[in-house]
């Protein structure tokens, strides 16, 4: 039989691969064979458990080096191969995955496929590798290097745990899949970079790009261009403009494309949206042991993009105009984009809690949307979450696997009135959750940050002061829509109405141009959709925001197939 070797990328330095088995025979004999054949143009490195594997992960993504395949072994103690290579798809989600397994475990490693995207499992024994493993691990590396992206070497942000914008600078990177690693202004280390660049500690966050280019307190739009994000339309008229890029943007940004649209899809932070930060989305339909939002947004932008798509980022859209069969987009940096038909997916916001001194200590113990960004600094902590739905749930869950104690304040008297019934369950069985009916936080108060709450009794009026350091809140959401006003129907609320909605005794409302009545998810401007969170009486749930936004594309089409 005649193989041919995966020849990696150009790179410094060496791509990685991966292997993790909880036998030391077996771990040495994997890395041996690696080695033998790959060792001259690939790093090769082994671990003993899933937590090891990871930590060596970790480690490889702040280093900014890539990762070309991972090798699991199924039976592992503590961590399966399968949990280890979904939670090593959030590090590097282009790396190639395999399973390696004994011939009893072939239906788990056929389930695996589903749950981590699996690309190839592999039976134990492979002798000789000459015939069952290197041929199999070479068409991994062929598939690796025609799409593994560009090394990009690492960003450095120089910042203060209790500094506000530094936590927004590190949370817009995070969710852009930009690597980067974080000094302490009061460290060695981010002591010589400030001084490198001329600054002090009052100038944080200060962001070297891999470029060495110091950046200090960079806006998003900024930093985005610097750190090699796409900011701007490629041209100005497309067929479809989608704002927004969460579940029912990307949805609507891959159908587009694949049905031949010229689409650009633009972005305010971060693909994803408000699911993108979710720790954990257990219903969503094909995920029998969940997903984390992250993982499942970034499928869906790469997906999209492998299609033709266009991402801008950073891009904030301030208005919209009509001129004849035009739709004109107007951002906030004074450029315009124009297309045939926009849809509106643009999503909603995190509301605030209202209280004295919780707005001053937001970003400084206070935290909208946060969980999985500030989750590593509440180790062996005290934590307070805000709400009573899913949002909430998942994130007290979420923060209870390293926090000392989460306690889940609810305004109202049960949780059922709000919350899906299987987090109802997984937070009553979980002993480091503690939730509060009736209850509200009303105060807070710190010096330099967060550092006590005052809770009230909604029911009693009683009051209590309790100490901790972070407080995450998950209160409701209001619709980005103001931009809009004066252009399309909204409800009181600020949600965009459209369809049936619209529609006044069975008849368009007022002004309505055509012959026709306002298609299903069309607003009150022809040719002007809306999906996801933004419209009014959506359900609200990441499976229908992705439903409205492929709709939404057909819908387009028939608009289209009418100018």
């Amino acid at each position: 039989m005649t193989t041919t070797t995966a020849t990696p990328p150009v790179a410094s330095p060496r791509p990685t691969l991966l292997s993790v088995d909880d036998d030391p025979a077996v771990s040495r004999s994997v890395a041996r064979d690696l080695r033998r054949r790959y060792g001259s143009g690939y790093r090769i490195v082994r671990a003993e458990s899933g937590d090891t594997a990871l930590e060596a992960l970790r480690e490889l993504k702040l280093r900014g080096e890539q990762v070309a395949v991972l090798l699991a072994d199924h039976r592992m103690p503590g961590m399966t191969g399968i949990e280890f290579l979904e939670q090593a798809m959030d590090l590097f989600p282009q790396a190639r995955r395999i399973l390696l397994t004994a011939y009893a475990d072939t239906e788990a490693a056929i389930d695996a496929v589903n749950v981590v995207d699996l690309d190839h499992y592999l039976l134990k024994p492979w002798q000789p590798p000459e015939e069952k493993l290197y041929p199999v691990i070479d068409a991994q590396l062929d598939a690796w290097a025609a799409s593994a992206p560009s090394p990009v070497p690492q960003v450095k942000v120089v910042g203060h745990r209790w500094s506000a914008r530094s936590s927004q600078v590190r949370e817009f990177l995070a969710r852009n899949q930009v690597s980067y690693r974080w000094f302490s202004s009061e460290s060695p280390e981010g002591r010589r970079l400030l001084d490198a660049a001329g600054a002090d500690e009052s100038a944080v966050p200060l962001v070297v790009t891999h470029e060495g280019e110091p950046l200090h307190s960079p806006d998003d739009a900024t930093l985005a261009a610097r750190v090699g994000l796409t900011t701007t339309p490629a041209t100005d008229f497309y067929d479809l403009v989608v704002v927004g890029g969460g579940p029912a943007g990307l949805s609507a940004a891959l159908y587009g494309a694949s049905e031949g649209l010229r689409t650009a899809l633009v972005e305010r932070v971060a693909t994803g949206g408000q699911a993108g930060q979710s720790s954990r989305i257990e219903n969503y339909l094909g995920f029998p042991d969940g997903v984390s939002g992250a993982q499942l947004t970034e499928r869906a932008r790469r997906q999209a993009v492998r299609f033709g798509a266009e991402i801008v980022l950073a891009a904030d859209v301030v208005g919209l105009d009509v001129q004849g069969a035009a739709r004109q987009l107007r951002l906030a940096d004074g450029s315009v984009v124009g297309a045939h038909t926009v849809l509106l997916a643009n999503g909603v916001s995190y509301r605030e809690l209202d209280g004295p001194g919780l707005a001053a200590l937001t970003g400084r113990g206070v935290y909208y949307g946060s969980a999985l960004t500030e989750a590593p600094a509440c180790q062996d902590q005290d934590v307070y979450v805000v709400g009573g739905a899913n949002s909430a749930g998942q994130s007290a869950m979420y923060l209870s696997r390293t926090a000392r104690s989460v306690t889940l304040v609810v305004r109202g008297e049960q949780l059922s009135a709000s919350m899906s019934h299987y987090l109802v369950e997984q937070l009553s069985a979980n002993p480091k959750v503690r939730v509060r009916t009736c209850c509200e936080v009303v105060d807070a108060s710190g010096d330099e940050h967060l550092e006590r709450l005052v809770l009230q009794d909604s029911v009693t009026g009683e009051k209590e002061e309790v100490e901790t350091s972070h407080l995450f809140v998950f209160i409701g959401a209001v619709p980005r829509t103001e931009w809009l006003d004066g252009t399309v129907a909204r409800d009181p609320r600020g949600f965009v109405l459209a369809g049936p909605d619209l529609l006044v005794d069975g008849r368009p409302p007022a002004g309505w141009p055509l012959d026709r009545p306002p298609y299903h998810l069309e607003t009150s401007q022809p040719g002007v959709f809306v999906a996801g969170d933004a419209r009014a009486e959506s359900a609200k749930r990441v499976a229908s925001a992705v439903g409205e936004g492929a709709m939404a594309v057909m819908l387009v089409h028939r608009y289209l197939e009418q100018l």
